[in-house]
């Protein structure tokens, strides 16, 4: 039976986060009304989400008024605990003990990146400016928590209410920042290096006697061989090298086959560089070109060292045909930016409308872990199980972030492809995820 939401005006905001809740998360069907007579006169499953009672058997959830404005501007934010998790926007004498449908859109949206904000040292927004690292919430997708909370509530108040879960999915997706650590960098990046640190491994390498300590492509082969896994790969394009660009550039061979034989076998998409940032016409070319190599057409992306402004950034993707996009994370650390374990269309804000461009957020980067979050591989690993209990708990979707050079033979990083390894076989063995991307 569908659901009858009535409010006193439909608003772009409110029709998005309505989809977004009960279309893509509870799988229900539902139609919006500005008609008090057309609600009153429901014969089923009801929300009430205007001032004042207008019928004795509905559901009733009380706005705090955010979906009904245009503008952007600072919101009144006050968490409180019910049950065992937070929230905000509270409001009194409803079915539900918060606006859960402005809640779940200022995240969504991430309306407070679109506010005055301190940006980090790589000039991004600083994870440590967002209400859910601030209330301690950062490592949960309570968005999806508040969602089956919702529906349990609608099951209590409509026994015949049915919702359709999704069932959960692990994506397993590649940053090929540096395809090799010696192998293609040309005689004078290695004659420097080798000056600055000697190692008989570099010479090796470079006459083809040993394999590149990032060179795990056979491996990982292997490993998504045996567990049925469908990953996806992004490769940095960047023509020429700079301070935050060091990959091995498209023009060599070596890097275009290894392109091409990826290709063949999985989706791949494009790492916009860093220079794509201060360059915008960088990205179209950077996509043209692994189009070429590739002989197909990209459609995805990541940002370099999620390197991303709202809006503009998102805006330039689907200028150049980007439809979904896998940034929406930090790279300073773990866990869930935009609070939620489900991929969703981008808002754009500022034009207070929906677009088409679809989000697939990730919660966890071994970066991050190593980098920022000075994590040992054990420490990483238990980690990394705690995402997976966490998304697998709410039927939502873990996106991890791995990087060629960490699941190498380099000395630096040994024993993260040990627990890499570990944690595939862990969740294969005791359940076979779906996947989807």
């Amino acid at each position: 039976m569908q659901l009858l939401l009535h409010a006193p005006s439909i608003t772009p905001r409110l029709q998005y986060i309505c989809r977004f809740i009960f279309k893509e998360i509870m799988g229900v069907e539902y139609t919006i009304t500005a008609n008090r007579y057309e609600f009153k006169n429901h014969k089923g499953i009801k929300i009430n989400y205007a001032a004042g009672e207008i019928s004795g058997d509905g559901f009733t959830i009380n706005s705090c008024g955010l979906l009904f404005e245009n503008d952007i501007r600072q919101q009144q934010i006050v968490c409180f605990k019910t049950g065992n998790y937070k929230a905000f926007f509270k409001t009194a004498n409803a079915d539900f003990p918060f606006d859960i449908l402005a809640a779940s859109f200022y995240l969504l949206s991430r309306y407070e990146e679109y506010l005055p904000h301190t940006k980090d040292m790589y000039g991004r927004y600083a994870h440590e400016n967002s209400l859910a690292f601030k209330q301690d919430f950062l490592h949960l997708p309570i968005i999806n928590t508040w969602i089956n909370n919702l529906a349990e509530a609608l099951q209590k108040k409509f026994p015949h209410f049915c919702v359709q879960h999704s069932a959960f999915t692990f994506l397993p997706t590649y940053d090929i920042d540096m395809a090799f650590s010696y192998r293609q960098k040309g005689w004078w990046r290695n004659m420097g290096g080798f000056i600055k640190r000697p190692s008989l491994k570099r010479v090796k390498v470079s006459l083809g006697l040993e394999n590149d300590p990032f060179d795990c492509y056979a491996w990982l082969d292997d490993l998504h061989s045996r567990h049925n896994l469908h990953p996806l790969y992004f490769f940095l394009m960047a023509e020429k090298n700079g301070v935050y660009d060091k990959n091995i550039l498209p023009r060599y061979k070596a890097m275009q086959k290894l392109i091409r034989q990826h290709a063949e076998k999985y989706t791949i998409g494009v790492h916009p560089s860093w220079q794509s940032g201060d360059k915008p016409a960088f990205l179209q070319k950077e996509k043209k070109l692994l189009e070429s190599i590739s002989r197909s057409t990209i459609i995805k992306s990541r940002q370099h060292y999620i390197r991303f402004y709202l809006p503009a950034g998102y805006r330039l993707l689907t200028e150049n045909g980007i439809t979904d996009d896998y940034s929406m994370g930090y790279g300073s650390i773990n866990g869930f930016r935009a609070s939620v374990a489900s991929s969703f269309f981008w808002y754009d804000l500022q034009k207070n409308t929906a677009t088409h461009l679809r989000l697939h957020p990730f919660c966890f980067m071994e970066a991050n872990s190593f980098y920022e979050q000075k994590y040992t591989a054990d420490q990483a690993y238990i980690e990394l199980m705690q995402y997976y209990n966490i998304c697998k708990k709410v039927n939502g979707q873990l996106i991890t972030i791995w990087h060629n050079n960490f699941l190498g033979t380099d000395p630096q990083f040994t024993q993260w492809g040990d627990i890499y390894k570990k944690f595939i076989t862990q969740i294969n063995t005791s359940a076979a995820p779906r996947q989807n991307i």
